[in-house]
């Protein structure tokens, strides 16, 4: 290493020379948590909270800026991503651009460096290095993805490297960007370039989307999904994007927890992605989630734009000053009846989960394997306030195919092919289940209590649904139970829970419409029975 840096903590055996950092401040390595806390305080990056938690504060970015984010198009990508307003192109001068400027920037400052591994079966790990200026975003890279150990960390040879400058900002005239932010994917380097934003959540993001693109030609099917394993150990899936529940639905205390948000099916069974949470926790309930709940007040967990009060510092979860993302990242073993080893079976139950804002989709419903096809390509939820910037205060209906779409550089067919045929192959049930509105639309209905989700949940896992009398949605084509020990009867059929029975049917009519208008654009890469199994205008 040229220059004068300072280097402590445990080095892997490749430097930041071969990345081409030069002239560096200071060389953080795989610090402790508690160092990281205290480079973090030393800097002034956040604060701590009662009970020991980090709170840090993002600025004017508190969610994900998805226009923001771009891929190299080069010989590698260019006949293989799916080229569309999410997964933009950027040409590699521009990327070579920023990354000399980036380099040039890090100069003279501090650098944390955070050795990690994705995927938790080590066929398919992705090691990834993590280089920050922040000691705080270095924490959050620490619990959220797996940590190697110390044997590890000295031979490690990183897949994919991260540079990390959340206060410096692309000129857009010049870079030819959207904005200041940037994320920017280069399959080719194996580099990825983040700045202008302080949100952690596009670090976390950023990983995925790699495996998302690297595991596909290998046989496995990359999930935006929560996986926990019951007792007898039948394994489960939960698919569905941000606010919908998977964290507090997969985080069940007679279930095992695999992880929360992101896996792998590969031809073995299911594995983690990661090593930690990040949950949101605007009006989080002791009482509905309490495992989640204990997390925020201990040491090592982070807390994103969590609000504190001035003298005692403890954080205030009803707050949404800041915004309605508020978030804590933390070690997956801060949950109870956790799995240590990442890995599950083969599922038996495959849950998708949505937040239907026009609350007229049943509270549960069970596909078939077209169905579930269907239903994995459509994507259909409500983006939840604050997961995104820009979306305001009420949630808005939205289709996001594979429940992940920013994040699938690859056409969604490719996901939705090795869906069917694992589901196929291990005969594994499937179940559409609603945690947004009943008895009207947003604003008018109310939101589906928890309490009875997780008793629909807990029968459809344990194959107390199995043998129920079922019964045709008119509208959509669902076949829903028609009983569930611990849910009122009159809760399972949508247009029951509606007042004004006209106005329940003229919502359903309309959003039936807004499935089959989104759905043409599959309409050619899907066999007839998938689309005949489909939602049709009614």
């Amino acid at each position: 290493m040229d220059g004068t840096s300072r280097e402590v903590g445990l080095k892997g055996s490749v430097g930041l020379d071969r990345h081409g950092f030069r002239r560096l401040g200071a060389e953080h390595w795989n610090l402790s948590v508690p160092l990281l806390y205290e480079h973090a305080v030393r800097r002034g990056e956040g604060e701590i909270a009662a009970g020991g938690a980090f709170v840090a504060l993002t600025g004017v970015h508190t969610g994900r800026t998805p226009r923001d984010k771009f891929i190299v198009a080069d010989a590698g990508t260019e006949r293989e991503v799916d080229w569309n307003a999410i997964n933009q192109r950027v040409s590699p001068e521009v990327f070579e651009s920023l990354k000399l400027r980036m380099l040039a920037n890090f100069q003279g400052r501090e650098a944390f460096v955070t050795d990690c591994f994705a995927g938790a079966d080590p066929e398919y790990r992705l090691s990834v290095r993590f280089v920050s200026d922040s000691a705080w975003h270095s924490l959050f890279a620490r619990n959220m993805f797996l940590r190697p150990a110390p044997a590890e960390l000295k031979a490690f040879q990183p897949d994919f490297t991260i540079i990390h400058l959340p206060y410096f900002e692309a000129t857009p005239a010049l870079d030819k960007l959207n904005s200041e932010v940037f994320i920017l994917v280069n399959f080719t380097e194996r580099l990825v370039l983040i700045g202008g934003t302080r949100y952690a959540g596009e670090i976390k993001k950023s990983v995925f989307g790699l495996l998302n693109f690297l595991l596909p030609p290998r046989d496995v099917l990359p999930m935006h999904g929560s996986v926990n394993v019951g007792p007898k150990g039948d394994s489960a899936v939960f698919f569905g994007l941000s606010g919908t529940g998977k964290t507090t639905l997969s985080a069940d205390g007679t279930r095992t927890l695999v992880g929360d948000d992101e896996h792998g099916w590969s031809r073995k069974g299911l594995f983690n992605f990661e090593g930690g949470c990040y949950a949101k926790v605007i009006r989080l309930s002791p009482e509905a989630e309490p495992e989640i709940y204990a997390t925020v007040g201990r040491f090592g967990t982070v807390l994103e734009n969590v609000v504190l009060d001035p003298t005692t510092r403890v954080p205030n979860l009803d707050d949404d000053s800041l915004t309605e993302n508020t978030r804590a990242c933390y070690p997956i073993d801060f949950i109870p009846n956790v799995s240590l080893t990442g890995v599950a079976g083969h599922p038996a139950n495959v849950i998708m989960l949505t937040a239907d804002a026009f609350g007229v989709l049943p509270p549960i419903a069970r596909l078939t394997p077209d169905q579930a096809a269907y239903h994995f390509l459509s994507g259909y939820t409500a983006r939840v306030a604050g997961t995104e910037r820009g979306l305001g205060n009420a949630p808005q209906a939205t289709f996001s195919t594979c429940f992940g779409a920013p994040f699938m550089p690859r056409h969604p067919s490719v996901y939705a092919k090795l869906l069917g045929e694992r589901i196929r192959q291990h005969k594994t049930a499937c179940w559409l289940v609603n945690t947004g509105w009943s008895g009207g639309a947003y604003g008018v209905g109310q939101r589906m209590k928890i309490e009875h989700t997780r008793m629909l949940v807990r029968a459809a896992l344990d194959g107390k649904l199995k043998d129920v009398a079922t019964k045709r949605d008119p509208f959509f084509g669902l076949n829903v139970p028609q009983a569930c020990p611990g849910v009122p009867a009159g809760v399972l059929n949508p247009r029951d829970t509606w007042s004004d029975k006209p106005a329940y049917d003229d919502t359903a009519r309309e959003l039936t419409k807004r499935f089959e208008k989104n759905f043409e654009r599959f309409a050619s890469h899907v066999s007839r029975d998938i689309a005949s199994a489909g939602v049709h205008a009614a």
